[in-house]
């Protein structure tokens, strides 16, 4: 089978086996990608969506906005080709070299200090953490603070130590989020999440 005869028939099974989730269909497309991702269909009952979550998303790549994540790999999974038409850029600094000192005098996380890095160049753009619940934390101070000012956070962060808890906060906050509850998560999801929003762009740009 041809790579996208694969990927229509794996929807095709996940639609069948998710039978009436109750998702409107631009929500289902988010969490359908999640669960292609890691075959794991617990994501239908842990999602947590902002109600302008989407909305915001799309209007930030459309607007040609940036979208920081919290690890390379993350960044390598978001499917940069497409956003070309856009102009988006995605960016990471986790290993700058500013952010590796900033992290050591601070006695924190480089994801955290990467955060406080990136903080002019996520306006209106789009914060995707699925790696570091440090990151999440310190994210949340800052809207809190009223610095930090994205469009959307995809808090994704996976683990046994405050992982859960950096989501439960996020789904707390005012600022339009992607989230779950409970430990899972990670790049791979995260990056499933930021695509989906890619390919929904596309097809209100056609």
């Amino acid at each position: 089978m041809k790579p996208h005869e694969i990927e229509e028939q794996s929807f095709r099974i996940i639609d069948q086996e998710a039978g009436d989730h109750g998702f409107p269909p631009d929500q289902w497309s988010i969490v359908r990608r999640m669960i292609h991702t890691t075959a794991d269909f617990d994501y239908i009952h842990t999602v947590r969506f902002h109600p302008e979550a989407i909305q915001a998303g799309v209007r930030a790549i459309k607007q040609g906005k940036n979208i920081i994540t919290d690890t390379e790999m993350l960044r390598a999974g978001i499917r940069k080709a497409d956003l070309e038409s856009f102009g988006v850029q995605v960016l990471c600094f986790l290993n700058e070299a500013g952010v590796i000192e900033q992290s050591k005098k601070a006695g924190t996380t480089r994801a955290a200090a990467a955060v406080d890095h990136a903080i002019p160049f996520m306006e209106d753009g789009i914060c995707a953490i699925g790696n570091a619940p440090t990151a999440l934390f310190r994210l949340l101070g800052l809207l809190e603070q009223g610095v930090a000012h994205p469009a959307l956070v995809i808090g994704l962060p996976v683990g046994f130590v405050n992982a859960a808890e950096s989501k439960a906060a996020l789904v707390k906050v005012n600022t339009p989020f992607v989230s779950n509850a409970g430990r899972k998560g990670g790049t791979t999801v995260a990056a499933s999440v930021v695509n989906a929003l890619i390919k929904l762009a596309l097809e209100e740009a056609m």
